[in-house]
């Protein structure tokens, strides 16, 4: 059988001018498929938007779509023209938003949602493609139609148990996936869920609070298959398993792999455990993703982040002493005044790091947060859901509210520091981000006129 795997485009027009990390799950989907001998075309629209050209050529009987929250809209759309061009293709969406909350997808366009783990439930919905009665029978499921119909729980494939990423589906678009100054770019996953509880996230929750890991030796041998020299780690985070990375790095280094490596970190395990980023900087870890949030130990501990100031101000010293990037992540919650706006900034300079990234607290469908703060969010729009605009009320106007925190995004890092950072990057791409940069920032300053035709409360009304 034919089958399809589309890549869709973010639902905002800033993030894939930040980031284009590769479809790595379309990469499982498609290696899980083609060991049942189907014939599988990997089309990334972000990078190629005509999908409709390679559907023609291509004729598959199935495509798969996969995506996050803000993507929704683009991910129906995209169904919808499929099977306005040929009804009989039968399309499968999966992937993060699909599992936390499948009515979304509940259409006619759309033959069966994946929840969790898709590497086999889309093998078993290819084996049964020309059956769709026999869905049911498959585990993992929702099924559209007048109610969605909900088959029974399929638990997740143990790591070691999938096939590797297939990455001869991307070849055409390799060179091109990046994420800031780290280009080009791959992906490897090594685990898969959290040991922290933080009430903005849903990844812990998507597998029921385990920690699944893949053995060292498996990700060595998948690391030595991959050509280029920058490895982002896109685990939910990577280092909690202290015992495991440690091992892992030995690993690396007894095989001679030489390789830039970039991974998410909690600060207390950076705080707790410099040995192992030590041996990690000696393998070639150059940066670090590390949310720390906030510049309040109060407003940590109402996400339940569970991690101290302290604790990350060391952290911060300890990257900084062994010459690793930090890249430092922060939240604007929505109820900021403008003195937090000032404290934010102030603690970001006092930190002292070389970049950092501010996003809008956002309480994601799966969260708690989302749970707790759904009575008071306005009204539902899954594009918004980007992290760079607000779905709750703000306490500011909400011009007011995305001037300051665009303004964060141009000021909080002095001169000499953004200059560093501009300096991390290849020669003939710098003119490219500082325009990229420069529309980032008129976008969010009139994100507030996004907002005009829902019914937002007084910052709304302020605006006047």
């Amino acid at each position: 059988m034919k089958i399809m795997l589309l890549q869709p485009p973010s639902g905002s027009p800033i993030s894939d001018q930040v980031f284009l990390h590769e479809p790595l799950a379309l990469e499982y989907l498609g290696a899980g498929l083609k060991m049942d001998g189907h014939e599988v075309c990997l089309h990334d629209v972000r990078l190629d938007p005509d999908f409709e050209t390679v559907l023609d050529e291509f004729a598959p009987a199935l495509v798969g779509l996969t995506g996050y929250t803000n993507q929704v809209p683009v991910i129906c759309a995209i169904a919808d023209r499929i099977k306005a061009l040929d009804p009989g293709i039968r399309v499968v969406v999966g992937g993060h938003h699909a599992t936390v909350r499948p009515p979304d997808f509940n259409r006619p366009s759309i033959d069966a949602i994946v929840i969790g783990e898709g590497v086999v439930a889309l093998r078993e919905i290819a084996a049964h493609a020309g059956i769709p009665s026999q869905l049911g029978a498959i585990p993992g499921l929702a099924l559209p139609g007048a109610e969605l119909r909900f088959t029974a729980p399929r638990p997740y494939t143990l790591l070691d148990e999938l096939p590797a990423p297939d990455r001869s589906l991307t070849v055409r678009y390799r060179r091109q996936y990046f994420s800031e100054w780290l280009k080009p770019l791959a992906s490897i996953r090594t685990s898969l869920g959290c040991t922290a509880r933080c009430s903005f996230c849903a990844l812990w929750e998507i597998t029921g609070g385990k920690y699944l890991r893949r053995s060292p030796e498996r990700v060595v041998e998948e690391l030595g298959a991959i050509e280029e020299k920058n490895v982002f780690f896109c685990d939910d985070e990577s280092m909690c398993d202290v015992q495991r990375m440690d091992r892992l790095a030995d690993l690396i280094a007894a095989v001679g792999l030489r390789k830039n490596y970039f991974l998410y970190a909690r600060g207390d395990t950076i705080a707790q455990n410099p040995g192992l980023f030590a041996k990690w900087r000696d393998i070639g870890l150059v940066q670090v993703f590390v949310g720390m949030e906030s510049f309040s130990q109060e407003r940590l501990d109402g996400m339940d982040k569970r991690l101290s100031l302290e604790q990350q101000e060391r952290a911060a010293k300890i990257l900084e002493e062994l010459g690793v990037t930090l890249y430092a992540s922060f939240m604007v919650d929505p109820d900021f005044a403008p003195a937090d706006f000032d404290s934010l900034k102030a603690y970001v300079r006092r930190l002292n790091v070389r970049h950092a990234s501010f996003s809008i607290l956002t309480p994601l469908p799966g969260t708690r947060l989302f749970k707790e703060r759904e009575a008071s969010m306005f009204p539902y729009q899954p594009r918004l859901f980007d992290f760079l605009h607000t779905t709750l009320p703000t306490r500011l106007p909400l011009r007011e509210f995305y001037a300051r925190f665009a303004g964060l995004i141009t000021g909080a890092m002095p001169l000499h520091r953004s200059l560093r950072v501009l300096a991390m990057y290849d020669l003939g791409r710098i003119p490219g981000v500082l325009r990229s940069m420069s529309r980032v920032v008129d976008l969010i300053r009139n994100h507030h006129s996004d907002h005009r035709d829902e019914k937002w409360t007084g910052a709304l009304e302020d605006e006047g």
